[in-house]
């Protein structure tokens, strides 16, 4: 797959001479590179699968506890005569 971003680089570092392997310093770079983009986009997975999950608990919590539907029972008041 074609990127334009990496064959810029490429080009930049084709135009100046130096003494040290460009392409092993580009790899560096880019390898470097995905693997934050790839960490920051695992954490923001699990951000928001979480998030989710905390919005799920939240709305489902309401039917955990057994509904009745009957009517309440008319008990007599414990009253002083």
């Amino acid at each position: 797959m074609r990127d334009p971003f990496e064959e810029s680089l490429r080009d930049l570092l084709k135009g100046a001479p130096s003494s040290h392997d460009d392409d092993a310093c580009l790899g560096r770079v880019l390898k470097t590179a995905n693997r934050q983009v790839g960490a920051g986009d695992l954490f923001s997975l699990l951000g928001h699968w979480m998030g989710a999950l905390m919005i799920a608990l939240n709305k489902g919590s309401a039917h955990i506890a057994p509904v009745s539907r009957r009517t309440p029972s008319v008990r007599p008041a414990d009253k002083a005569d």
